[in-house]
């Protein structure tokens, strides 16, 4: 295990890098790459043990979006839970409100199928492998939930060791056991559904069992010579491709880097972007968002006039898209959640990995006996009937979570994952916007 005190905030590397929340998951990751890893099986390494070191931001029982590039084209994971199945719970969620910090506001726990899922689709080692740092970690500990995570851990390498077959297969059993799907070993799902029903939530095996991370083509726009990916719809993260096709129309090269009129353009651009996300933006899957026309040249150049130069807007303003139209009545701010980490990773061979773990763990101990946390994710949806990102039976909520990867020359030059909620995105423009200054309209790579 790599000494945490010679972490620092700047490194390089011929073998691979990694960045994340705390010194020990980074460490977890870096032992990963020096066993022979590739950037998938640092990156779900390091996942897992942000459980440990920065249990609050983010658990197993939470969301991590992914970006990752694996030499030759971009996708994005679905590493995000969802509502729960049964109608009668969406019926109390109508009536009621989605409340805060009840068990409620949990979605079904997501990051295991997504640390499965990357590993058997683009990594090389063993879950045993990748999870032996954590569990060193939580050995180590002294929280009254780290024994309970580490013997659900240690079930689900049982599981895979147990199990005939190649190591996909020997994968796949340890994810079926956690979710309730194994056909003689359910234990786990048969504790956090315990555990549900006693703290008064929604979710049941049912959810558990249905759970699948979905591998999806991300949204991307070109910004002066990068193509610039992002998770689609389900986060906010197209918002920032919004708003870097309406600053396309700006020469902020000439404004000044961080002048007043800097700020003030790319401040109104994504305003608007931001109007038109929460007018717009929900699970793609239950609802039709017009991302194709929410980036098209034609509607972009509708906006590009509201931005005004000599003042600020005050005013929600979202589009219309679909008549294509500059304005639409009704425009209203939905805050998301905050509370993340971080975590990008890149190996020796090209391969990078971006994501943003979250949960905002609001209480103490976990989930009963398995050690898994819940987290709050569905109260980034709402209760607005006809609005694309309202609850319902079995939808991912639009979150906030939106890691980067940018690329020039089909190569990548820059993966960014940020903490901080509604306002990672701000950093996140910031940064890119930076960049095409800096490096006039296009970089090319030098080796």
């Amino acid at each position: 295990m790599v000494n945490f005190d010679h972490i620092g905030w700047q490194a390089e590397s011929k073998t691979g890098a990694i960045a994340a929340g705390g010194a020990g998951a980074v460490a977890a990751g870096m032992a990963i790459l020096n066993q022979g890893g590739n950037a998938a099986d640092a990156a779900a390494g390091t996942i897992l043990a942000l459980n440990v070191t920065d249990h609050g931001a983010c658990s197993i029982g939470g969301e991590v979006p992914v970006l990752i590039w694996n030499g030759q084209e971009v996708k994005s994971l679905s590493g995000m839970g969802r509502a729960p199945r049964a109608q009668p719970a969406i019926d109390w969620y109508m009536q009621n409100g989605i409340p805060d910090k009840d068990i409620k506001m949990a979605p079904v726990p997501s990051v295991f199928d997504l640390c499965i899922t990357m590993l058997q689709q683009y990594g090389t080692l063993s879950f045993a492998t990748i999870i032996a740092p954590t569990l060193s970690l939580l050995d180590a500990g002294g929280e009254v939930w780290h024994p309970y995570l580490a013997r659900t851990l240690r079930r689900l390498v049982e599981e895979e060791q147990r199990t005939h077959g190649n190591r996909e297969e020997k994968l796949q059993a340890a994810c079926d056991r956690f979710y309730g799907r194994h056909p003689e070993r359910n234990d786990i799902a048969v504790e956090l559904e315990a555990f549900y029903i006693d703290r008064g939530g929604f979710l049941r095996r049912e959810d558990l069992a249905a759970h699948q991370t979905l591998i999806e083509d991300p949204v991307s726009i070109n910004y002066k010579g990068y193509e610039v990916y992002k998770c689609g719809p389900w986060t906010q993260g197209p918002y920032l491709c919004q708003a870097l096709r309406l600053l396309e129309g700006f020469d902020l090269k000439e404004m000044g880097h961080l002048s007043a009129d800097y700020v003030h353009t790319a401040t109104e651009a994504i305003k608007l972007a931001t109007a038109d996300r929460d007018a717009y933006y929900g699970d793609p899957l239950f609802v039709d968002v017009p991302m194709d026309a929410l980036l098209s040249d034609k509607y972009t150049k509708l906006r590009q006039p509201l931005i005004d130069l000599t003042q600020a807007s005050p005013d929600v303003r979202p589009g219309d898209p679909i008549n294509m139209a500059a304005l639409k009545e009704g425009g209203v701010y939905r805050p998301g959640i905050g509370g993340t980490t971080t975590c990008v990773v890149a190996d020796k061979d090209g391969m990078i990995v971006s994501a943003t773990p979250s949960a905002n763990v609001y209480h103490a101990g976990g989930s009963g006996t398995t050690g898994v946390s819940y987290g709050n994710r569905l109260r980034s949806l709402n209760t607005t009937p006809g609005h694309p990102n309202c609850i319902a039976a079995g939808k991912r909520p639009r979150i906030t979570l939106t890691p980067t990867l940018v690329l020039a020359d089909e190569r990548p030059v820059l993966a960014i994952s940020i903490a901080g909620g509604v306002s990672a995105i701000l950093t996140e423009a910031k940064i890119l916007i930076a960049l095409s200054q800096l490096l006039d309209t296009k970089v090319r790579s030098q080796d």
